[in-house]
C-alpha cells in the first residue's frame, strides 16, 4: 500500500498526514462474520449497560453507592465501545481505511480518557466495598453522596487530563515509516511502533502513566480486596459470608479482566510481541469487558438480578 504524505521542510523524509487502519482486513473471507459478530456485541452492550443505567436509577433498592458508581462505569462502558466499535464496522464494509492525524488524535485522546475514568471509577468502587464490609457501622457516614459526587467527578476531571501531554507528545513525533496501523483502531502501541525517531522519553512517559493510572489503581483494588476478604472469612454466618462475596465477585472479576489486559498491552508500548498480539488484546478491554459487565453483575449480584426482573416484568406490563 502506498504511504500518504507530504514532505518535510526539515530534511528528505516523508512526513505522514494519515495512517491506513489494517484491522481485520488481513482475514477478507471473514469481513461479512466478524460484522455481525462484532454488531451483535455492540448492540447487547448498549442494551445491557443502559438497562443497567436504568435500574439503578429507578429501583429503590439501589440507590446507594455501590449501585450508583455502576451505573457510572455503564455509562463509561457505552461511551468507550462508541469511539471503537462504529469505526470498526465501518472498516469492515469499505477499502479505504484511512484516518487523519486529527482524527486519529481525537480518537486516542477520548479513548485514553475514558480508559483512565474507567480506571479510577473501579478503584471508588472498591472503596466502596472496603468500607460497607471492614467499617459497616460508618459505612453511611463515610460513604455519603456528596463524597460519591467527589469521586465520580474527581475520576472525570484526572482522566480528562491524563492523555493531554502524552497525546501531544505522539503527534509530535516524526512518522517516516509504513503508514498501516495493524489495529482496528488509533491506541498508543501501534502508533508508538511507526515513529522513527527517538522514543525514548515517550516510552518512559507512557510507562509512567501506565503505572500511576494503571498498576497504581490495580494495586489499590487489590489491598482492599485482601482487607475485605479477611473481613469476611471472620463473619460468623455463612450466610453472611455468601452474600458478602456475592456484592464483590462481580466486580472483582471486571476489575482482574480489565486491568489485567490493560497492563499487558500499555506496559510496553513498544515491545517486540507481534502487534498482531496487541490488536487482540485490544479486543479484551476495549469490546469483551463491555460485553461481560452487564452479563457478570446481572449473573453474580442478586439485588441487580431481581432489580432487573421487576424492570422487565413493569415495562412488559405496560405494554
Amino acid at each position: 500500500m502506498e504511504h500518504t504524505g507530504q514532505l518535510s521542510p526539515l530534511g528528505n523524509h516523508t512526513t505522514l498526514v494519515e495512517f491506513i487502519l489494517i484491522g481485520f482486513s488481513d482475514v477478507p473471507k471473514l469481513q461479512g462474520f466478524l460484522f455481525a459478530i462484532f454488531l451483535i456485541i455492540y448492540i447487547v452492550i448498549l442494551m445491557g449497560n443502559s438497562l443497567i443505567i436504568m435500574i439503578t436509577k429507578v429501583d429503590p433498592s439501589l440507590q446507594t453507592p455501590m449501585y450508583y458508581f455502576l451505573g457510572n462505569f455503564s455509562f463509561l462502558e457505552i461511551c468507550y465501545v462508541s469511539v471503537t466499535v462504529p469505526r470498526l464496522l465501518a472498516d469492515l464494509c469499505r477499502q479505504n481505511r484511512s484516518i487523519s492525524f486529527v482524527t486519529c488524535a481525537f480518537q486516542m485522546d477520548i479513548f485514553l480518557t475514558l480508559g483512565a475514568t474507567e480506571c479510577l471509577i473501579l478503584t471508588a468502587m472498591a472503596y466502596d466495598r472496603y468500607v460497607a464490609i471492614c467499617n459497616p457501622l460508618m459505612y453511611p457516614v463515610i460513604m455519603n453522596k456528596r463524597l460519591c459526587i467527589q469521586l465520580a467527578a474527581v475520576s472525570w476531571i484526572i482522566g480528562i487530563q491524563v492523555p493531554i501531554v502524552l497525546i501531544y507528545e505522539i503527534f509530535t513525533l516524526p512518522f517516516c515509516k509504513s503508514n498501516e496501523l495493524n489495529h482496528f483502531l488509533c491506541d498508543v502501541p501501534p502508533v508508538v511502533q511507526l515513529a522513527c525517531g527517538d522514543t525514548f522519553m515517550i516510552e518512559t512517559l507512557i510507562s509512567v502513566l501506565t503505572v500511576s493510572n494503571i498498576t497504581l489503581p490495580f494495586g489499590l483494588i487489590l489491598g482492599s480486596y485482601g482487607k475485605i476478604i479477611s473481613t469476611i472469612l471472620k463473619l460468623p454466618s455463612a450466610t453472611g459470608r455468601a452474600k458478602a462475596f456475592s456484592t464483590c465477585s462481580s466486580h472483582l472479576i471486571v476489575v482482574v479482566l480489565f486491568f489485567g489486559s490493560c497492563i499487558s498491552v500499555y506496559m510496553e508500548p513498544k515491545s517486540t510481541l507481534s502487534s498482531g498480539m496487541n490488536k487482540y488484546l485490544s479486543l479484551f478491554y476495549t469490546i469483551l469487558i463491555p460485553l461481560f459487565n452487564p452479563i457478570i453483575y446481572c449473573l453474580r449480584n442478586k439485588d441487580v438480578t431481581v432489580a432487573m426482573e421487576k424492570f422487565l416484568q413493569k415495562i412488559t406490563t405496560v405494554n
